[in-house]
């Protein structure tokens, strides 16, 4: 097993991780909210190396993101907070009599008229993890988020989850069906944490005959943290533990912030181990986001779990392979309920139909294709074929949400290179132009980054770079549920013929 921690253990965009031990291999989920394919499954058999095996929400017909769209909410310090709606934290379990194995997870549904957050809960199940063979959702009823499956040992199967509203949301437990969905007992509130805001991200555990209740606290912002609670019967009362929190970076000034949602297990050893989401914040940079790390933990006989800090491995921006994948093209990620048709990927080759609208919106889909950014040093480029008929925007793009992102696009209409950042969350809206030579039949985009800064270049002419536009990283860092994301875009305001763009590069 890990004799070393490499963190984060899946960089990038992955927060919320919840893992299980299948034989001798580990498979984590993660939250995906407004991306598809969604909730993507990683497996590894050291904790170290982790292949993207496949997406249990693989198919568009399983259910519809097109309500997740991103809500600004001014907070009280005067900064604004950025909720996306989609695909909330998902809980992994495996079944080991029957082999199946269990996704549950919210959907939050942002209504159109502003309306308060609707979650549909719902379990997604296999009997070959493996496999992309993940069924549709079969529903529950429970009005909040972060559901977790638990099994006692006479079978009967448990969902806990945290109960709306918040901010002072609780814990509540009920017996269930697990085929149909169908509530078995009355729901009961068997926690309230221990005082911080928004109780949620519940796990049971069963240890010594007693049943432990670990949970998140304090938002999953700066005051997150782990908390637990125990009781001789699952439904309560549960006693917290006088030592809470076990897991928490906050009044500190660790480099890895914001540490909580906690989901823990063993190895075949019996080892104990422990996933969270943190954020790594230099300053006020943190663009990559909530991502995955692992943590040793303890649990004696009789006595209360333990969780070490979460420290990152200055040497894993060196290693080559960060995630790979199973096969080519796993890795690729759409915009919500994007129309399909209009993206054909080839390789590193992509031709898109343009959308009739950008990326600054989300009412309606939009032709864009990406891949996470998964290493805080690192180079993207692809050559885009200049569309000479029509009124095109194309280019290449590091997107969060429908207000943030920083882009290089070519402008058909005015023969422009164009840069573009914005962030409506923190009022930037910064524009750069130049005009490109007549004779030019295609052109290279290139962006570089690194943990400060974004350089957003092209090339008329191979190996003669121009810069178009600089970016601090803190100017995309937000209190969000999400991370970057670079790939292409393409939008016509009338019929745009088909864009192209090849060789497109992305390391990760």
């Amino acid at each position: 097993m890990a004799s070393t921690i490499i963190n984060p253990i899946i960089p990038g965009f992955s927060p919320d991780p919840s893992v299980i031990l299948i034989g001798d291999t580990f498979f984590l989920v993660n939250s995906t909210f407004h991306l598809f394919p969604g909730l993507p499954i990683y497996a590894s058999k050291d904790l170290v190396n982790w292949t993207l095996i496949g997406n249990a929400i693989n198919r568009q017909s399983q259910l519809s993101l097109r309500l997740s769209n991103t809500k600004l909410e001014p907070q009280e310090d005067g900064t604004v907070m950025l909720a996306t709606g989609g695909l909330f934290a998902p809980t992994i379990r495996h079944d080991p009599k029957t082999g199946k194995s269990y996704i549950i997870n919210t959907n939050i549904l942002h209504p159109e008229d502003g309306g308060n957050d609707i979650p549909e809960n719902f379990i997604v199940a296999t009997d070959n993890i493996w496999s992309d063979n993940w069924s549709d959702p079969t529903y529950l009823e429970f009005d909040g988020i972060d559901p977790s499956i638990f099994w006692d040992e006479d079978g009967k199967a448990y969902v806990c989850g945290s109960h709306g509203p918040g901010p002072m949301t609780t814990i509540s437990l009920f017996e269930i069906d697990l085929a149909t969905g169908k509530k078995l007992s009355e729901e009961k509130t068997v926690w309230k944490g221990t005082g911080g805001i928004y109780p949620e991200g519940p796990h049971i555990y069963k240890k010594d005959g007693l049943y432990y209740l670990l949970i998140s606290e304090g938002g999953t912002f700066k005051d997150h943290m782990i908390t637990v609670a125990r009781s001789e019967n699952i439904w309560g009362p549960y006693e917290g533990h006088k030592k809470n929190p076990i897991l928490t970076a906050a009044g500190t000034d660790n480099y890895v912030h914001c540490t909580g949602h906690c989901d823990m297990f063993q190895d075949k050893e019996d080892n104990w181990w422990g996933v969270c989401l943190g954020m790594r914040m230099r300053d006020s940079r943190f663009h990559m986001g909530r991502e995955s790390f692992l943590v040793a933990g303890r649990w004696e006989q009789g006595g209360w779990p333990e969780l070490d800090t979460v420290e990152v491995t200055s040497s894993h921006k060196f290693k080559t392979d960060v995630v790979k994948a199973t096969k080519t093209g796993l890795d690729w990620l759409y915009i919500r309920d994007a129309n399909l048709n209009h993206h054909k990927l080839d390789g590193s080759n992509i031709r898109l139909t343009p959308s009739k609208v950008d990326i600054s919106q989300w009412q309606e889909p939009v032709s864009f294709v990406g891949k996470r950014q998964r290493k805080l040093e690192g180079h993207a480029s692809v050559k885009l074929t200049l569309p000479k008929s029509g009124s095109s925007r194309a280019g290449l793009v590091i997107y969060k949400d429908e207000h943030r992102y920083a882009r290089i696009y070519y402008d058909s209409s005015s023969n422009n290179i164009c840069f573009e950042i914005v962030n409506n969350a923190k009022k930037i809206n910064r524009h750069e132009q130049e005009e490109v030579s007549k004779d030019v039949s295609d052109i290279q985009l290139l962006i570089d980054y690194t943990e400060e800064n974004l350089v957003l270049q092209y090339e008329e002419e191979q190996g003669v770079t121009k810069t178009l536009g600089n970016v601090d990283t803190a100017e995309l860092s937000n209190a969000d549920f999400v991370g970057p994301i670079i790939g292409v875009f393409a939008v016509s305001e009338g019929e745009g013929t088909e864009i192209v763009f090849t060789d497109f590069k992305h390391e990760q």
